[in-house]
């Protein structure tokens, strides 16, 4: 991986990442391919319509099905996928927790049971690296120990130090492979942890940083606390993380996160909600968000957003989108979901250029501006 810190305005940054399958340009919000394909959206979509640079899958996922080995005997994710840009894989440590009905963490990884047949399966360290090795990403997260908050202070202290253990041992074990010609090409992120809590995230980033990693994620926020409470831990984590290497907030989330972490310094982002909330309905704006299922579009022939320029609003409008939506057509899913993730690179786009021009406060004011009115 090159990084270039290209520009600064206040905090914010403005970064390229050349991986062996793209470049990415940051700020950058990565569309989620959970089981490699965006939902409702196909390869084309992502690179002939909204010319992305970098998509997000899951190894947790994967590795259940259709099964890594598989990924791996068919060409790796972007031979599998067709997708030609960059993945970044997601370790699957929050989703063996949060789906499996059975599920513990101990000193050496994390045992679980499928959510599709209840098999039983343990996810460690170099377990999670290997299932990537054969995903072939980009980018690897690696597993780390997520507590769900609230929690102790004994139990977070011990998730800190269990996933400093593990981030050690992952290092170790990636340096080796590439030793061996395996991953060569391929990097690798380690995830901060701590909860809320200043002390243990100033711990959790300093122990991590100090580690060879490509680049650093902030994990376990946006899990219900408070906005203010996500921003300023954010706030707070970001100084203990190196300038030169990417910044990436996992999980992160309304167009209003995106900004204010932008504007904290973070890098790259991911989230389910421009997608999940286009098939519920609910599409993103320049002036907020608009449920188009409502009744009073049925005869609106405006498109979703007037600013938009998006596949979806230069050709259809609201009472379509509305009809779509009411008759159960699949073809709605496609077009909300166009414009919502265009609407969200785009927000990033227009970021970048503020960042680098130097103007990021006063388009930060714009964004704020337009919603209030």
């Amino acid at each position: 991986m090159n990084f270039t810190l290209e520009a600064v305005s206040g905090r914010a940054r403005a970064c390229t990442i050349e991986t062996a399958h793209s470049t990415v340009r940051t700020p950058v919000f990565m569309p989620v391919g959970t089981v490699g394909s965006v939902k409702a959206l196909d390869m084309y979509d992502m690179t002939g319509i909204l010319d992305t640079q970098i998509i997000l899958a899951n190894t947790y996922h994967l590795y259940l099905r259709p099964g890594d080995e598989t990924v791996a005997k068919l060409g790796g994710l972007h031979r599998f996928t067709t997708y030609p840009n960059s993945f970044l894989t997601d370790s699957g440590g929050f989703q063996a927790f949060s789906l499996s009905d059975i599920s513990r963490a101990d000193a050496n990884g994390i045992e679980f049971r499928s959510h599709i047949d209840g098999s039983k399966h343990y996810f460690t360290p170099e377990k999670v690296l290997d299932i990537q090795y054969n995903l072939n990403s980009d980018i690897m997260m690696i597993l780390d120990d997520l507590v769900a908050l609230p929690a102790t202070q004994e139990r977070i202290a011990l998730s800190i130090d269990r996933t400093t253990q593990w981030a050690r041992q992952s290092i170790e074990y990636h340096r080796k492979k590439q030793q061996e010609g395996i991953g060569a090409h391929q990097n690798i992120f380690a995830i901060i942890q701590g909860g809320t809590d200043k002390a243990f995230r100033t711990k959790s980033a300093t122990e991590l940083c100090a580690l060879d990693y490509d680049g650093f994620a902030i994990g376990g926020l946006s899990v219900g606390e408070a906005s203010r409470e996500m921003y300023d831990t954010v706030e707070h984590t970001v100084q203990y993380m190196p300038a030169d290497k990417p910044r990436y907030l996992m999980g992160v989330g309304t167009p209003e996160d995106l900004i204010e972490n932008i504007d904290r310094g973070v890098d790259m982002f991911d989230c389910v909600m421009p997608t999940r909330n286009a098939r519920n309905a609910t599409l993103f704006t320049s002036f907020g968000k608009l449920t188009v299922k409502a009744a009073r579009f049925k005869h609106d022939d405006a498109p979703i957003d007037p600013e938009c320029t998006c596949y979806t609003c230069r050709r259809y409008s609201r009472a379509y989108l509305n009809h779509l939506y009411r008759a159960k057509e699949l073809s709605y899913f496609r077009l909300a979901s166009l414009h919502n993730l265009h609407y969200y690179l785009n927000l990033m786009r227009e970021a970048r250029a503020a960042i680098l021009e130097d103007r990021f406060a006063e388009f930060k004011a714009e964004f704020y501006r337009k919603r209030r009115s």
